[in-house]
């Protein structure tokens, strides 16, 4: 008889295990209904990503979803790995912004298989048409900004020059340099071509001007080379400006600069892009002229009620549908606004918004 006891026990644990199990992998190790949500990050090293991470995986959780938010160290493979990983778990939607835009057709033909939406978050996703929607800052517009920027500082148009200037764009691999660039472009080519501004390395193709991994190590050794080949120093050849991307560039073309012998008094006047907190106190020191402002929690915000709409079934929204083409046809875009950011306004953008604090701004 006891006997008989223990095989039942046995036998009803086994089915209770067997039967627990089994409700967690129905959705993907949450072993509930509530939607999960895949996030993938490129790197952790800049600080844009950690803070688009952290408000994309704050206001999900706050509209009840579970965020499974992962860092790729800016490696292609690890990334990967990571999303196929996610794609595994059965997450619901899949974020990502891609380490490399074109590196990823063959793990997201799986998601598309799995029936899972993507959206590429502020960088397009090319060559598949796993991607269902994209989110982004109206980056030709981003450009734009720097390049009117540059444009009314050394008054251009009324000046016969010549100015001269340097550019530093991003990496190759992230399609958004495809706007960037070219907004900016958009403003200052016609000031190349009449002479006004001279480019003293005279590098202004895309590709010359492009920095591996918006490396701020990659841009300041390559500022080190011009200022060498054409004595780009305080007293040697002038430099006006450097039209710069974004602030990690910026930041490493600052400090080939202030190495050069550069001061505050006299500094080229410095394009970047994000408010990182060193570019911000570079503005406030003098040594960086202005950032374009894209407040990750506007985007953030924007994407949670996309993924909202997918998880709901509603029409997700968007308001760009015929501009950003990912070589499969136009993804459905939900722009976000960039706003210029100099020392004329970033306490009311950045501190009292709470976006910083005082303190973070203050070295």
């Amino acid at each position: 008889m006891r006997k008989i006891l223990a095989i039942l026990l046995v036998v009803t644990l086994a089915v209770g295990l067997t039967l627990t199990l089994t409700a967690c992998d129905d959705n993907g190790g949450g072993g509930n209904d509530t939607p999960t949500i895949g996030v993938s990050m490129p790197t952790m090293d800049l600080q844009r990503w950690n803070q688009d991470g952290e408000n994309l995986r704050l206001q999900l959780e706050a509209q009840g979803f579970e965020v499974n938010l992962q860092f790729a160290g800016n490696d292609v493979p690890t990334q990967i790995n990571q999303i196929e990983s996610m794609i595994g778990l059965g997450v619901d939607v899949l974020v990502i912004a891609a380490v490399d835009g074109g590196s990823l057709t063959e793990v997201l033909g799986q998601a598309e298989t799995a029936g899972i939406p993507v959206i590429a978050y502020d960088r397009l996703i090319m060559g598949t048409t796993a991607v269902t929607y994209y989110a982004t800052f109206d980056n030709f517009r981003v450009g734009q900004m720097q390049g009117e920027f540059l444009r009314d500082a050394l008054d251009l148009p009324n000046q016969p020059g010549p100015f001269y200037i340097e550019f530093f764009t991003g990496d190759p691999g992230d399609n958004n340099i495809f706007f960037f660039f070219p907004g900016a472009m958009s403003v200052l080519q016609p000031f190349v071509d009449d002479g006004t501004i001279v480019v003293p390395s005279g590098q202004i193709d895309i590709m010359e001007v492009a920095t591996p991994g918006w490396s701020t190590a990659e841009a300041q050794s390559r500022m080190e080379t011009l200022i060498a080949m054409n004595n780009l120093t305080p007293g040697g050849h002038p430099l006006h400006a450097v039209m710069c991307s974004n602030d990690s560039t910026a930041q490493g073309v600052t400090t080939a600069l202030l190495n050069a012998g550069w001061t505050a008094d006299n500094f080229p006047l410095i394009t970047g892009q994000d408010c990182d907190i060193i570019s911000v106190l570079n503005m406030i020191d003098g040594t960086q002229a202005m950032s374009v402002f894209k407040d990750t929690r506007v985007l953030a915000d924007n994407v949670v009620q996309m993924v909202t709409a997918i998880i709901n079934g509603t029409t997700v929204p968007v308001n760009n549908l015929d501009e950003y083409h990912n070589g499969t046809g136009y993804i459905p875009t939900n722009l976000s606004e960039p706003i210029v950011a100099t020392t004329d306004n970033y306490v009311e953008l950045l501190i009292d918004s709470g976006y910083y604090t005082r303190e973070q701004l203050t070295r």
